[in-house]
């Protein structure tokens, strides 16, 4: 099927803030001379692996979830080839224009940017550079490269003010402050919180309260962690 010929070419392009909430953005940025044939994402769960000296290895245990990894390659080319934009040009410098916004190291925040990659509308990832490798493939006779091959792995990055909407964390063994509906019971909210409503009477003398078969409407009940 023919592509669309009013379709707008979107380059891959590196935006750069100081901040972790991304309020800030900064003028440095860097755009793909060509976009990446693919793009791989890494999804992965850490598990507590510890275990006592000679015994068998126990069930995994959830530790958490790991930052997210995506591996993308650029390449940078000074040959003057037909058909690409901006495609002259110092090779070394191109390389450099990249390395300067994702890999310096800002004085202000003392750590490296925050990085946004921007695809079109349809790829936004929050992240920082853990590593690039910078291949040179050719050569002027006088040695000067003509074309780069960066493999970059940028670690995905959520602010924890993010973080903590996206877990969105409903587990019985942390604290919960819940506000009370209209004409709600303790043992239901019991039910609704640790899945048991056996423990409407620890939750009623957490609470100090005096009568807990009926709950004062929009007033906050602490549910505490079961241990």
């Amino acid at each position: 099927m023919a592509a669309d010929d009013n379709q707008k070419l979107e380059k891959l392009k590196i935006e750069t803030y100081s901040d972790p909430k991304y309020r800030n953005k900064l003028s440095d940025e860097f755009v793909a001379m060509f976009n990446p044939e693919k793009y791989s994402l890494k999804y992965e769960i850490d598990q507590d692996k510890k275990k006592p000296a000679g015994t068998s290895p126990p069930a995994p245990s959830f530790a958490g979830m790991k930052a997210q990894e995506i591996d993308l390659e650029f390449v940078l080319d000074g040959t003057g080839a037909a058909g690409v934009d901006d495609n002259t040009g110092d090779v070394l410098e191109k390389v450099d224009a990249f390395l300067k916004v994702a890999y310096s190291f800002d004085g202000k925040i003392h750590k490296p940017l925050y990085l946004r990659l921007w695809w079109g509308k349809a790829f936004v990832f929050d992240c920082v550079l853990q590593s690039a490798d910078v291949n040179y493939t050719l050569f002027k006779p006088s040695g000067t490269p003509l074309r780069a091959r960066i493999s970059a792995k940028f670690l995905g990055f959520v602010n924890d003010e993010l973080r903590a909407k996206k877990e969105d964390r409903q587990s019985p063994d942390i604290t919960h402050l819940i506000r009370v509906p209209a004409k709600e019971r303790i043992d239901y909210l019991c039910f609704k919180t640790y899945e048991d409503e056996q423990y409407y009477l620890d939750v009623a003398a957490c609470n100090s309260l005096n009568n807990f078969r009926k709950l004062k409407p929009a007033s906050q009940v602490i549910f505490p962690p079961l241990v």
